[in-house]
């Protein structure tokens, strides 16, 4: 069987112009923006479902389980699906899906029931999860490998746009009131106990309504837009069937899903607990609506350090940018613990612009050399995404037993990891061989 040299990733038909393939990336990236700002909007839905529903930390932390969970029990058939429909018709089946999920907020409101809350967010969550696998590599192979890193980091600030966004949004519409206590509410009168039942439910009807009305339309202007197809690297283009343990014993792949897994982990369980923490005497003493600006600076700082990071990742190594950005994370981590007041708020903050370039490269490393077996290592990267949902629990069952900002040694164990794969974990043990 004769072995041919690593392989160049596919290009864009030449019968498309470069345009569309410009175009493409433009379109792609609305898709980022859209799953950013749903993904943060979790951020503020936890502590109004908190208050709401008097929860614990680890029980307002199942928003996250279930949301993420998601990712890893419906990957793989949102692989499958991706694989069959194509890269485009995958964009679109998930903006549906997303779709859906949001509109079940509205019934989910009007139960006031909290595990209604959580099968809406499932639903929401598959949808995002088929985006997830069909966008990330889109974007990675609209172009040639070696800037691949570049390209999806461009992608993924627009992401971060939307998770700047987010918080100030959901903070104006959802947390713009004080939520009343049980005790609270059985002292009103029979007719205001109904009216804050309405208001309280308006507040997430409405915001979820317009994102699925927005979702909807987002999809019929993908699917009217012609895309470059890019099958050579979904199981259109692999003659050889190839399974997902093939992917697995690249080395890269294997060590790459653990990476993925503890960033999304670390990442989201930090700006999941950014309100409750700031909101401590000791820290910030903010209001939640307060804590909310915050929580969007952590996402900024993201989107500016993703902005940079595309242009910088053009001229170093991005296996040397990751490793000194998880570094910034674990100084930052250990300094917010020891510390209070100013200090321990403004080192939280700022591990947002050292996330930033963490997901897209990560994700971009992992797939490297790969040829038709990308769609089957996307799968299992996007599976990885789970980390959102199993770090945030296990960290709110720490903050309930150690202290919320004692918990933090939780993540700080996950970016350590991530320094261990940018340094060697994510050098590839070899190239895609296809069969003759």
């Amino acid at each position: 069987m004769p072995i041919s040299p690593t392989p160049r990733m596919p290009t864009p038909s030449s019968s498309a112009p470069v345009m569309n393939t410009r175009m493409a990336l433009a379109v792609a990236t609305t898709i980022f923006f859209m799953w950013g700002f749903l993904t943060c909007l979790n951020d503020i839905l936890i502590p109004h479902l908190k208050a709401v529903f008097e929860l614990n930390y680890a029980k307002a932390m199942l928003v996250q389980f279930t949301f993420f969970g998601a990712y890893f029990l419906m990957s793989l058939p949102a692989g499958r699906l991706v694989a069959h429909l194509g890269y485009k018709k995958g964009i679109v089946a998930g903006l549906a899906i997303a779709a859906v999920g949001a509109l079940g907020f509205w019934p989910a409101a009007e139960l006031r029931v909290y595990e209604a809350f959580l099968g809406a967010l499932f639903v929401l969550a598959t949808g995002i999860t088929v985006l997830q696998v069909a966008a990330n590599p889109y974007v990675a192979l609209l172009g040639p490998e070696q800037t691949a890193s570049s390209r999806l980091t461009l992608a993924q600030a627009l992401n971060s746009l939307g998770t700047a966004i987010a918080p100030i949004f959901g903070g104006l519409l959802i947390l713009g009131n004080t939520v009343k206590s049980a005790d609270e509410l059985a002292a009103l009168p029979a007719a205001e106990q109904i009216a804050y039942r309405v208001q309280e439910a308006q507040s997430v009807q409405g915001p979820y309504v317009g994102l699925a009305i927005a979702l909807a339309l987002l999809a019929v202007f993908v699917y009217l837009f012609r895309l470059p197809a890019l099958t050579e690297t979904t199981e259109q283009g692999d003659s050889g069937r190839h399974t997902l343990l093939d992917a697995l014993r690249h080395r890269h792949v294997l060590f790459g899903v653990l990476a993925i897994f503890f960033y999304v982990g670390a990442e989201v369980s930090i700006g999941s607990f950014l309100v409750n923490y700031l909101s401590m005497p000791s820290i910030g003493g903010f209001t939640e609506q307060q804590a909310t600006h915050y929580v969007s600076a952590y996402w900024t700082m993201a989107m500016i350090g993703r902005f940079a990071g595309s242009a910088i990742m053009t001229r170093f190594s991005p296996r040397v940018l990751l490793t000194l950005f998880a570094s910034m994370n674990v100084a930052l981590l250990a300094l917010t613990m020891l510390s209070q007041g100013q200090v321990a708020l403004y080192s939280v903050v700022a591990i947002g612009l050292f996330n930033s370039i963490m997901f897209p490269t990560i994700f971009a490393l992992s797939i490297e050399r790969l040829g038709p077996l990308t769609n089957k290592a996307s799968s299992l990267l996007i599976m990885a995404i789970v980390g959102g949902a199993v770090v945030p629990y296990l960290q709110g069952l720490l903050a309930d037993r150690i202290g919320l900002q004692e918990s933090f040694i939780l993540p700080l164990v996950c970016y350590a990891y991530i320094l261990y794969y940018g340094l060697s974990g994510s050098r590839p043990s070899a190239a895609f061989r296809p069969e003759s």
